[in-house]
């Protein structure tokens, strides 16, 4: 007897994340059928930021309520001290779009993937997409391992095979299918995070500033915000050749407690300190983000330095208009992929601008590598392929 053949989908979308889910949302609306892994692997993320402007984006997917009601702070603003020791402050209170958030982030990525089951996705959780075969006939057979759910029912574990005339890579940084499919990854830095959760302030009910504060150093910068937890992040960014980016929890606490800001909201949590741990925080992007059969949306794309606070909102952005073009392409419209891969360059040329005038701010530390780094505009003159 033969083997019964594998499902067929329109697209398959690898990465449930917010790139991984807008594609899906705005494929499944467009009526493709669309299977979306998540692999769910990695460590969990948390603190981070969605900037108000994204509520258009939401809206324009059909879930800013559903995602965005409850279970995240709002942020009001910004505190920054950044070419000199003094804070300054950027107020959201004249912000047309109104405030922004810090997200709990598995919340926030569990009710998009939520959304596109119901648009009518095919959702597998804890699945990952491996060996991809694009076949003679123009599709793709690709391999999903682990557990899947269906329809809201968990099925077993394992490996099982699946068909599909499309693929999205939307599984990060890495950008697997995409660089197996012929894709290079260029790399602008080495920025790395170094992070903890600190507990909730000792204080029962003390009323804390919601606002996210960012604080330069000599070899780098601090970032910590409230959690909607009331946890409290906090996060050092340097390269990993630097002083300190391989020390250990003492080396952290100590630098942690010379800072002149971040370490005033870090004292009423408790500075008895966990480790912190790594990850990678590096600007990237691929020389290619489309292929044959294939396209690539998010950090799978292009991964911005979280100091611009655009990830998020640059992951539903490239993942709302990847899968716009991939349902033009299978229409037939020859010029979508092409247009698409040009919006991808025109935000990814706005942040290199930015993020050259961001770092040309801070003279205080010229000669330091880290600044002197950034301050040579390396993000866009001294790109390498790992």
């Amino acid at each position: 007897m033969s083997p019964a053949p594998a499902p067929g989908y329109d697209v398959v979308v690898a990465g449930g994340g917010p790139a991984g889910c807008a594609a899906a949302l705005a494929l499944v609306r467009a009526g493709r059928t669309v299977l979306l892994a998540d692999a769910g692997t990695g460590p969990p993320k948390a603190g981070e930021a969605l900037v108000s402007v994204a509520r258009l984006l939401l809206a324009d997917l059909g879930v800013q309520r559903p995602v965005l009601d409850t279970g995240h702070l709002p942020c009001h603003g910004n505190l920054s001290a950044w070419g000199s020791a003094e804070l300054h402050a950027v107020d959201f209170i004249n912000d047309p779009y109104g405030h922004g958030w810090h997200l709990d982030r598995p919340l926030f990525d569990r009710r998009l993937r939520a959304a596109a089951r119901e648009a009518g996705a095919t959702v597998a959780e804890h699945t990952a997409v491996r060996r991809p075969s694009r076949q003679p006939d123009g599709t793709w057979h690709l391999a999903l391992r682990g557990r899947t759910e269906r329809s809201g029912a968990v099925g077993g574990s394992g490996e099982r095979m699946v068909r599909c005339r499309w693929v999205v890579d939307a599984t990060g940084r890495g950008a697997a299918l995409a660089v197996r499919s012929g894709a290079r990854r260029r790399t602008g830095d080495r920025l790395t995070a170094l992070h903890l959760t600190l507990d909730p302030a000792s204080e029962a009910g003390a009323a804390e500033d919601t606002r996210s504060l960012v604080e330069s150093d000599p070899d780098g910068w601090w970032y910590t915000a409230l959690l909607p937890s009331r946890h409290r992040l906090v996060a050092y960014f340097t390269d990993p050749d630097l002083p300190g980016a391989a020390r250990g929890t003492e080396w952290f606490r100590n630098r942690l407690l010379a800072t002149r800001h971040v370490s005033r909201r870090a004292r009423p949590h408790g500075l008895g300190l966990r480790p912190p741990r790594r990850a990678p925080a590096h600007s990237a992007h691929l020389d290619r983000v489309y292929g044959d059969g294939w396209t690539a949306a998010g950090d799978a794309a292009a991964a911005f330095d979280p100091l611009s606070s655009q990830g998020i909102l640059t992951a539903l952005y490239t993942g709302l208009s990847a899968g716009e073009a991939v349902d033009a392409t299978l229409g037939g419209d020859r010029a979508a992929l092409a247009d698409y891969a040009a919006k991808v360059t025109t935000a990814r040329t706005a942040y290199q601008h930015g993020h050259r005038a961001v770092h040309a701010q801070e003279t205080r530390w010229s000669d330091r590598p880290f600044w002197a780094r950034r301050q040579r505009n390396t993000v866009t003159q001294g790109e390498t392929a790992p």
